[in-house]
């Protein structure tokens, strides 16, 4: 900027600030958003997953039932192919919520350099009530496929990962990752080809099918309501108010806005009381 120019701009500011009562410090410091505050907006979400009964009891739920419509399958199922149910890994089977927790304070967000030292870290532990469940599936002849987005190249981590938490049916033919697209459909169109899918279990819609690869808040709304019969039956839904596809929707797709655009369109969709 040029010399005089920034003279005539800082003037011009600090004689704003004096008419308005603030400072110019004080009126940068709010206009200034960073995405180590964006982050402080994750300590209630990642709290209330690590700490709370209730989020324990969610995920019990999830595998209760799954087990029990996974039973019914097996019962009613009179065709050739073996059954196999398809599983998402991250906060599905397995909780990286010590990984959010790490964003805490950090003046960055996610990153792939720092998720694949995580992946590396092969520390996710198993979401409660998932070891059992995919057990049992393996001691009634099912299989299990893990169709996760995470990249291939954190294929060796997640595989350590999976296999010292006792999960069945960890290896490269049971372990789907992203290669070239996040769209898990031809991933789960390559199991049905040999084998019954009993059910899908996930955290995102994207788990379940391409119904709910939408481009909006109000799409995915319309989605729901059209497979709202499958909730609970061919899809067991986990909670994960931490992070997912449907941040992108609030953001209509732009994960690179500013910290204080994606602050500012997370609150512009709250449906807010006014006393």
């Amino acid at each position: 900027m040029h010399i005089n120019l920034w003279r005539s701009w800082a003037v011009s500011s600090v004689l704003f600030a004096g008419m308005s009562g603030v400072l110019p410090a004080q009126a940068a410091s709010e206009t200034e958003y960073s995405t180590q505050a964006l982050n402080e907006q994750l300590v209630m979400a990642t709290v209330w997953m690590q700490a709370s009964a209730e989020y324990k009891a969610l995920s019990y739920q999830a595998f209760n039932l799954a087990k029990m419509q996974f039973d019914q399958v097996d019962r009613e199922y009179k065709g050739n192919k073996p059954l196999a149910v398809v599983v998402d890994a991250d906060e599905t089977v397995i909780d990286n919520s010590a990984y959010q927790a790490w964003l805490i304070g950090q003046d960055q967000g996610y990153s792939s350099k720092t998720w694949g030292e995580w992946m590396a870290a092969a520390e996710a532990k198993a979401m409660p009530g998932a070891s059992e469940f995919l057990a049992y599936v393996a001691k009634q002849g099912g299989e299990v496929f893990y169709i996760t987005n995470r990249n291939v190249s954190g294929l060796e981590g997640t595989r350590k990962n999976l296999q010292d938490l006792g999960f069945p049916n960890v290896d490269d033919a049971h372990i789907l990752m992203k290669t070239t697209t996040s769209n898990k459909a031809p991933r789960r169109q390559q199991v049905a080809e040999n084998y019954e899918i009993a059910l899908l279990i996930g955290d995102n819609l994207n788990d379940f099918s391409n119904d709910f690869r939408t481009k909006g808040m109000a799409a995915s709304d319309a989605a729901v309501e059209k497979n709202k019969a499958l909730f609970g039956t061919k899809f067991i839904m986990l909670p994960n108010p931490g992070y997912g596809d449907w941040e992108g929707k609030l953001y209509n797709g732009n994960w690179g806005a500013s910290a204080a655009e994606k602050n500012q369109m997370r609150k512009d969709v709250l449906e807010v009381w006014k006393p």
